[in-house]
């Protein structure tokens, strides 16, 4: 039960784009397209699971002072094997995705679930967050991709829908194409799963919860300020 609310975390609770809002340089760089959104996606996978079996499997021998450069050589390592696989199996989505694949090393995910989770809890519950974590990234970007590729390409997957007579909004698969849909895509995301944002105190996060439910945010809500649930 435990590894399954691991799991479903990434995919939705933590959903590291849509919710913690991480990784947004490839988020934003890559998703011209599906395809670069699943390869991108997958990559990432690959190297959270296997940062976070390496690093759990060592937390207790890596000393607190280095841990930071100790993750970042675990991660490095991962990354040069999943580039090198790519170049050799898939050169052309290896050429799409270009500095995006060595940047993986300081992606803030991964970073943040090394950090976070994986130096603090055993093997499997580290390689399960890793996988529900990257699936949650992995469907994210895939859907901006998609979304993008349709509105800008008219096509999805590189597979025509509209036929030549169609005038796609080029504008969709540009820089501002991603701030747009990446914008749109969390506020409907948080609309769908009732995210809000309160200045009502600790009372206001739940029907009958109290403070003890958001210690980390008593004084701010105390204080008035708003809060972000």
């Amino acid at each position: 039960m435990k590894l399954l609310k691991t799991f479903k975390n990434g995919i939705i609770d933590e959903n590291p784009t849509f919710r913690l809002v991480l990784g947004t340089c490839p988020t934003l760089a890559v998703t011209t397209s599906a395809i670069n959104g699943i390869g991108m996606g997958l990559a990432t996978t690959a190297v959270l699971i296997g940062s976070n079996v390496v690093i759990s499997l060592l937390r207790k021998f890596i000393p607190n002072k280095v841990r930071i450069p100790a993750f970042i050589t675990v991660i490095a390592g991962f990354v040069t094997i999943v580039q090198m696989l790519l170049k050799a199996y898939v050169p052309a989505l290896d050429k799409a995705l270009g500095i995006f694949i060595p940047l993986i090393v300081v992606n803030c995910i991964i970073m943040a679930r090394a950090e976070s989770f994986a130096s603090k809890n055993p093997v499997l519950e580290s390689a399960v967050d890793g996988l529900g974590m990257g699936i949650g990234f992995t469907l994210a970007i895939t859907a901006i991709g998609s979304i993008r590729e349709i509105l800008g390409n008219g096509s999805i997957f590189n597979v025509p829908l509209f036929g030549e007579s169609a005038s796609p909004a080029l504008a969709m698969i540009l820089p501002p194409g991603g701030f747009l849909v990446y914008g749109l895509a969390i506020g409907v995301v948080n609309l769908l799963t009732n995210r809000k944002v309160t200045t009502a105190g600790c009372g206001a996060h739940e029907a009958g919860s109290g403070c003890d439910a958001c210690p980390a945010n008593c004084g701010i809500a105390a204080s008035g300020k708003e809060v972000q649930e």
